[in-house]
Formats: C-alpha cells, sequence, structure tokens
C-alpha cells in the first residue's frame, strides 16, 4: 500500500482565548494543496519503521506515523507491519506534514486490515495523536475551530487559481509561536470573512501568529511582502510558520514569481 499524505495551508489563523487547559481557542480555515510525504505499509512478521528524505529529529518512537500505528494495534490488535516514510514536506513549517502522516497511517490501516471504522471514530483517533491530525481524514476545506479539532464543513474552492508556497528554512517551534500570541475576541467570524471574493482577502483574512513570527523572524515576513509585490492576490504564513504562500490569479504571473525564489521555492501548481 502506497499513500501520499498531503500538506495544507491556512486560510487565517484567529486566536481567539487562552483555555483553562493551557490550550487556546483558535479559529482557522485548513485547505490541503497538492504538495506530499510518501508512505509505504506492508504486512510484517515484525514491526519495522524507516524515514527517508527530509531528517526527523528523534526517534522512530516519536514518529507520529509509528504512534498511529501503536494505537490502533492497542485498540484493535492489528497485525504488525513495516512503514517506510519518504519525507518530503518540512517540518516546524506550519503545513501539518507529521498530522497529515499520522492521519494516512489510520486511515490506510483501516483499509489494509478491513476495519471498517467510521470516519468519526478515525477523526477521534486522529485527535488522541495532534490537534491537526483529524482534518486529514476528510482531506477537504475544512474550518476548525477548538484547538483545532473541531471540524465543519466550508464551502470553500480555489479551484482554477495558482499557487507559490516558499520556506525560508526556519524551524518555528509551537512554544515559540504561542508564546509571542495576544488573543483577543474578533467582531466577525473567520468563516464569514471567507465569503468575501479572494482578491478582497488580503484587507479582512489575518494570521494572527504573523506579529510576533514576523518580529523573530524578518526573513518570513519579507517573503510575503515580496509575493506580495509580485502579484499575489493573497499571501500569507502557514499556521504558525515558517512557510509562507501567495495565490495568484495568473499562471505567468506565478512563473514570473517563482524566479525571484529560486533558493526557497517549495512548490507551484494550481489548487
Amino acid at each position: 500500500m502506497i499513500l501520499f499524505p498531503p500538506a495544507k495551508i491556512n486560510l487565517g489563523l484567529s486566536i481567539l482565548k487562552k483555555r483553562n487547559d493551557g490550550f487556546h481557542e483558535l479559529e482557522t480555515c485548513m485547505l490541503p494543496i497538492p504538495f506530499y510525504d510518501v508512505i509505504e505499509i506492508l504486512p510484517a512478521n515484525e514491526f519495522s519503521f524507516k524515514q527517508t528524505g527530509l531528517k526527523i529529529p528523534g526517534t522512530s518512537s516519536d514518529n507520529l506515523c509509528e504512534k498511529a500505528f501503536r494505537l490502533l494495534q492497542e485498540k484493535y490488535a492489528i497485525p504488525n507491519v513495516m512503514m517506510h516514510l519518504r519525507k518530503q514536506i518540512p517540518m516546524g513549517a506550519g503545513l501539518g506534514g507529521g498530522s497529515s502522516d499520522a492521519a494516512y497511517v489510520l486511515s490506510g490501516l483501516n483499509e489494509l486490515f478491513q476495519l471498517q471504522l467510521s470516519t468519526e471514530i478515525l477523526e477521534n483517533l486522529a485527535a488522541e495523536l495532534g490537534s491537526d491530525c483529524p482534518f486529514f481524514i476528510k482531506n477537504e476545506a475544512q474550518m476548525a475551530r477548538g484547538r483545532g479539532e473541531k471540524l465543519t464543513a466550508i464551502n470553500l474552492t480555489l479551484k482554477g487559481y495558482y499557487l507559490i508556497l516558499l520556506n525560508p528554512g526556519i524551524h518555528v517551534g509551537t512554544k515559540e509561536a504561542y508564546a509571542g500570541v495576544k488573543p483577543f475576541h474578533k467582531e466577525k467570524s473567520l468563516e464569514s470573512l471567507l465569503e468575501n471574493p479572494v482578491s478582497a482577502w488580503q484587507e479582512f483574512i489575518v494570521n494572527d501568529f504573523e506579529t510576533s513570527i514576523f518580529m523573530n523572524h524578518p526573513k518570513i515576513a519579507e517573503l510575503k511582502n515580496e509575493l506580495l509585490k509580485s502579484g499575489a492576490i493573497y499571501a500569507s504564513m502557514s499556521g504558525s510558520g515558517s512557510s509562507v504562500f501567495g495565490i495568484f490569479k495568473q499562471k505567468n504571473e506565478l512563473i514570473s514569481c517563482s524566479d525571484d525564489f529560486k533558493n526557497s521555492l517549495i512548490f507551484n501548481d494550481y489548487l
């Protein structure tokens, strides 16, 4: 079995308040993009996990892929497997690669061993692994609330638009990202703001992490500004950073912009 877990971008991210459990209440729209890791899963007599591509810190037991397998094995006594993760989505980049990997392992094992687990059960299992993990079970545009695990459908498509995704090679950890955030209540919900035309988003749609992250890492702010100068109708940092993306109406603008960022370009394509 070969799986292709995608990255995601955040269209706006509002930090609304600090919760009693230490997490933050947030609202964001997450959208999968066609930029993938690769996971191979095969039945085996003994469990093994191999990782190639971008190097992930820590041991295999720390990896969300193995944690996803252990979770299902504990609950449903599934047999052992051999897993190979080819890591292509960078870590600490606000793209949800690790969460996507975990969710796809859950879904893949569900199919491989015919567990017949519902989408709801898979989402609940994914929530045990991380706040962003449930999003990747359905893998479609969704609003995320709570600490990110409360998902609702949203009628949003960017089909026909073009995307450029840049990563400056800066790792932004969750602790750093939240340390500089000042939560505040918004008059209008992000979901209602997303009903505006895409061409108007830059005025209304904000990622609350940008203020402090840009102060700590001016290079990330520079990439966003250059995307806007190059013709993006909307540009933003994704999640807690450090990747930034620009949405373009015309492919020729995308190509021109790509030439300006050859060292940082990860991906460009239509949405």
